[in-house]
């Protein structure tokens, strides 16, 4: 058999969560980026308390959509409405299947009146690809994917390079870099500003839930970006840390953001079996792996929907886009929240100092990230029935605790005390994942986002406001 898309893939596998279960992936990989300036934990505490570089040119998928219908093909792609998106705009955009599953997100820019550019994770770059593909828009596209997650010393090249500053002492950096005061820049707002003889664009964000800015260019401008950033914070007395890529991706754990849900393509006839007849067998949503505790023979119980990950604020109802029936319909709905899991100390300790005694230990929790799958999906429990699910585990240094993100049903409340189920009920083939055997890790339900500072202080966002 001829195995040449990810229909082909799942038809031969005969099972999509055994196939995605045992996928030899490996590691989810942030590519390129060294895994530790400094160290993780004051790499960690430098964006509570001074300030950090991100460097996030390589990890990130880059998608250009332009061409008189650019709006309106993307309005109808994502349920956000474009009502209010002007120019040097930025919006978190999010599509859904016709079913109304999440197939990813993307941050989207608007430089032109027909030009877009979105940038994160492949499933939401491939699945507008392919909408472009099939339609009849007057679109043209260009897509520069990640780089790869093991270059093996083959040079690395992409179209921009993009770097985030962000912390309390941010502000400083920024100034001496302009030559003077930066324009106050809105919340997902973009401008310019000067980095030493260059002129870049910025957006006001806060992943870590700090001030900052993204700023992004010339990709051939990386080093003279990132060295001027670098010596202007050494100018003004700055402890800037540029952060690696151990410690790059705890920092949604404290800003409430779910970076890497299963795209919900896996299942439904029509478009959706010929958007897996369109994706190769060597694709994102083809070689990904779902790792946890959680086994379903229903790949559909590992999707979730925009409400449940406080998403429904942004749907344009009065548009016309893709799944917008099916998210009618769940709206009247009883739908899942999503919440921040505060795991017991003296569970993860059991659970590390097993790896020290004889005889099969638990799962091992690594340090800094423990996720070892592309989508997590560890089991949350109130006695013997499932609430919930964990979806990204990460150690904080800043809060000294191990925090999760993740969905639950809605009669729990914040402060309940449920139990996380730990480890692979049984081995699989996934390289990641050692011998080992489950346990029990009690968590507290607690707010999302879980620092107070990324709570208290943003901008409204989908952190700040409670799903429609």
């Amino acid at each position: 058999m001829t195995v040449s898309s990810l229909e082909d893939v799942l038809r031969k596998s005969g099972n999509t969560v055994d196939h995605l279960r045992n996928s030899k992936i490996g590691m989810y990989v942030y590519p390129v980026v060294a895994p530790e300036f400094s160290n993780w934990r004051d790499e960690q505490r430098a964006w509570r308390d001074t300030a950090v570089l991100f460097d996030q040119t390589h990890h990130m998928d880059e998608l250009i959509v332009e061409g008189p219908d650019a709006a309106a093909f993307l309005e109808h792609v994502g349920i956000n409405s474009f009502a209010n998106f002007d120019l040097n705009r930025a919006k978190h955009f999010v599509p859904v299947t016709p079913a109304g599953h999440v197939i990813g997100d993307m941050i989207i820019f608007r430089e032109r009146e027909d030009k877009f550019v979105l940038v994160g994770r492949a499933p939401t770059a491939n699945w507008v690809k392919f909408q472009a593909a099939i339609g009849k828009w007057k679109v043209r596209l260009i897509h520069d994917p990640r780089s790869d997650s093991r270059p093996d010393g083959k040079a690395i090249y992409r179209t921009h390079y993009r770097f985030q500053i962000q912390g309390p002492d941010a502000n400083k950096i920024f100034d001496k870099i302009n030559g003077g005061a930066i324009p106050d820049v809105k919340f997902f707002h973009v401008d310019w500003i000067n980095i030493g003889s260059k002129r870049v664009q910025a957006l006001r964000h806060g992943m870590a839930g700090a001030p900052g800015l993204e700023v992004w260019g010339p990709y051939a401008d990386k080093h003279y970006i990132q060295s001027t950033i670098l010596e202007a914070a050494r100018d003004v007395g700055v402890d800037l840390r540029q952060v690696g890529s151990r410690a790059y991706s705890t920092n949604t754990l404290e800003s409430g953001w779910i970076p890497s849900p299963l795209p919900g393509i896996y299942t439904g006839d029509g478009m959706m079996k010929e958007y897996r007849e369109w994706l190769g067998a060597d694709s994102y949503e083809a070689a990904g792996s779902i790792g946890g505790s959680y086994v379903s023979d229903n790949i559909e119980d590992y999707y979730v929907n925009p409400f449940e990950l406080g998403y429904g604020f942004y749907i344009g109802w009065k548009t016309d886009f893709i799944g917008k029936d099916a998210l009618t319909k769940m709206k009247e709905g009883k739908n899942r929240k999503k919440v921040t899991f505060e795991w017991n100390r003296d569970d993860v300790l059991k659970v590390i100092a097993s790896g020290f005694e004889g005889g099969t230990p638990y799962k091992w929790i690594d340090f800094p990230q423990p996720n070892y799958a592309s989508t997590s999906a560890d089991m949350i429990m109130n006695g013997d029935r499932m609430v919930g699910m964990s979806m990204f585990n990460g150690y904080s240094f800043n809060e000294r605790c191990v925090l999760s993100l993740g969905v639950v049903d809605d009669a729990v409340q914040e402060g309940d005390v449920l139990t996380l189920v730990w480890g692979e009920p049984e081995e699989t083939q996934k390289t990641s994942t050692e011998k080992h055997k489950q346990t029990e890790i009690r968590v507290r339900v607690s707010p999302t986002p879980y620092a107070s500072e990324a709570r208290e202080n943003y901008a409204e966002s989908w952190r700040t406001k409670k799903s429609a």
